[in-house]
Formats: structure tokens, C-alpha cells, sequence
């Protein structure tokens, strides 16, 4: 095997990898609890762009359910971002399933 061949393929790979990491800023998905009440938005890094409350949970007499309604939106919007994420790279390696690998 060619050593400039590994090289290539390296360089490749690294800029795949960079690309794939642009496009993860570029995914968006929006989890939501309590019947819409809590809504939040994430990137594909799991960074949080946006929240949204509806005004009717917004009361300081039962703030423990607030704090619990946006805990649950993050998690819906971070399963909704892992499928996103799944579905890009399993593309990227050929149908390859990840999950076997706790992916």
C-alpha cells in the first residue's frame, strides 16, 4: 500500500469531518412538554437556540413544574436532533447500523 494513498484518504476523511460539523450547526429540531406549553429548539451540537413558554404555566406557585416541563421539551428535542444525526451519518457510512455500538 501506498503511503500517499493513506495520506489522501486522512486528508479526506478530515474533511468530511469538518464538513459534517458545519452541517450539524445546520440541523434544527424543536421538543416540546406539557401539551405544547414548554417548547425549545436545538441545534445539532445540542446547543439551545430558542425557548417558548405559554403563559399559562408561567406561575410562581408551581415553579417545580416548570423546571420539569423544560428538563422533558430538552429531552424530546434532543431525541429529535439524535435522529437527525442518525439518519446523516448512516448515509455517510454506507447504511452502517451504529446502534450496535450504543450509537
Amino acid at each position: 500500500m501506498n503511503p500517499f494513498d493513506i495520506l489522501k484518504n486522512g486528508q479526506a476523511i478530515k474533511e468530511q469531518s469538518e464538513k459534517f460539523q458545519q452541517e450539524l450547526e445546520q440541523i434544527t429540531a424543536e421538543g416540546s412538554s406539557g401539551g405544547r406549553m414548554v417548547t425549545l429548539k436545538l441545534n445539532g451540537k445540542f446547543e439551545m437556540l430558542e425557548i417558548k413558554l405559554d403563559p399559562i404555566c408561567v406561575d410562581n406557585r408551581d415553579v417545580q413544574m416548570l423546571e420539569d416541563l423544560i428538563v422533558a421539551a430538552h429531552k424530546n428535542a434532543m431525541d429529535n436532533v439524535q435522529e437527525q444525526i442518525k439518519a446523516k451519518t448512516s448515509s455517510l457510512l454506507g447504511g452502517m447500523d451504529l446502534s450496535k455500538f450504543g450509537l
